[in-house]
């Protein structure tokens, strides 16, 4: 078995769920840092899939530097426009020509591919955001770093080599809190958007809980074609409360409050009413890798890297593949071991060192009453050390779209 420097051990601190305050966020899918997250991550894997396709492995590239610029916007009920649009701009590196072993030089048009993605992304997941016109993509690519391209295309290697010396932090299992803040927006831009469609993308939500008492917070986007005055307005609010206080109750016996849109004045007629469903279109900026962490969630109880996951190239970059796989890895010893409370993984890398040899893989493990740490460290040791052996298949995962990085 490869020396993967592989450690269990104990960590002296109350795990999450009994923690007397805990803090979760999620950024939803139409806030302003999360469209850029949604398109960096598109673009990321059209990319990967051309170069597959072209020249059969993923060239140096990464996107993760993507930004958005506010719009302007009129919302009316019944119908407002679009003032002025929203700007994108993705920013990154990407390998543009390339020679084969067979000296056929392949020319590939990053450029167009990452304007095919945003659109085609835009286009799937915001109904009200038209592309070109509501908002503009720019594409601002140039090439790698001659080093890293190096380093990123070792010769003959079946593990790549790490890019960089970062590292990545996972967590399980996901506390009742944690869980119903990522369930609850999930499921308001799933089955609930679909019959509900006066609810905008941008959803954002809060959860906080005190003892055993969980507020969560929620600010809703509406869309002003689908609402035609304050009244209908709020019966949109008091629909979004429901289904989340719902949701919560899936996950959970504590005492749960849920409050929607708490800035609005409906004396002054000041709500949260979109055009487009985001409140990009008007004032809120927005840039890869400021929102959510690559489990979904915004954590301040628990450890967290704060690379951008999103946009970056899924061969070697740590800054994305140990962040999903160290979550991964947490996900699967909470599965398959008994006993354990709360569990975090810390993976670090050392740039040029194989990717699946890390510089240290670190496990802190809070047990259940009556479970030793010796109880389950070979079980903990053999899980990390085979989620490691088989780190190509995140890449994999990744490209396919089996894993999200927001």
């Amino acid at each position: 078995m490869t020396d993967r420097n592989i450690r269990v051990e104990p960590i002296d601190r109350l795990a999450v769920e009994d923690q007397e305050v805990e803090i979760v966020e999620r950024k939803g899918l139409g806030h302003p840092d999360s469209i850029c997250d949604g398109i960096a991550e598109s673009v990321s894997q059209a990319l990967a899939q051309t170069y597959l396709d072209r020249v059969g492995k993923v060239l140096h590239y990464n996107t993760d530097e993507t930004q958005l610029v506010a719009g302007n916007a009129a919302p009316a009920f019944g119908g407002g426009e679009v003032i002025e649009p929203i700007y994108l701009l993705i920013v990154g590196r990407a390998t543009q020509e390339y020679e084969t072993d067979d000296g056929v030089v392949h020319h590939i048009p990053t450029g167009r591919v990452a304007l095919e993605a945003a659109r085609d992304y835009i286009d799937a997941n915001f109904p009200e955001l038209e592309f070109g016109t509501d908002i503009v993509v720019d594409v601002k690519l140039g090439e790698g770093s001659g080093d890293l391209q190096e380093v990123f295309g070792e010769d003959g290697a079946t593990v790549p080599m790490a890019n960089d010396t970062s590292f990545g932090v996972g967590h399980a299992p996901l506390t009742q809190t944690e869980t119903i803040v990522y369930e609850a927006e999930r499921r308001l831009n799933g089955e609930y958007h679909e019959t509900n469609p006066e609810l905008g993308q941008d959803v954002k939500i809060m959860g906080k809980r005190e003892g055993d008492e969980i507020d969560i917070t929620v600010a809703a986007a509406m869309v002003d074609s689908y609402v035609g005055g304050l009244e209908e307005y709020t019966e949109a609010v008091e629909g979004v409360r429901e289904f989340v206080t719902d949701v919560a109750h899936e996950h959970t016996d504590r005492e749960v409050n849920v409050h929607v849109n708490t800035a609005d004045d409906l004396e002054e007629g000041s709500i949260y009413l979109t055009t487009t469903g985001t409140s990009a279109e008007q004032g809120d900026d927005g840039s890869v890798g400021r929102g959510n962490r690559a489990n979904g969630l915004i954590t301040p109880n628990r450890s967290m890297s704060m690379e951008a996951t999103s946009g970056k190239n899924p061969v070697n970059h740590i800054g994305k593949i140990y962040n999903l796989l160290s979550t991964r890895i947490a996900e699967a010893v909470v599965a398959e071991v008994d006993g354990i409370r709360d569990l975090r993984i810390r993976l670090l890398s050392q740039i040029g060192r194989p990717i699946d040899q890390p510089h240290v893989a670190d496990a802190h493990v809070i047990t259940e009453d009556g479970v030793a740490i010796s109880d389950v460290r070979p079980e903990v040791e053999g899980i990390v050390d085979r989620e490691l052996a088989d780190v190509t298949d995140v890449t994999r995962s990744v490209i396919e779209g089996e894993l999200t990085t927001f």
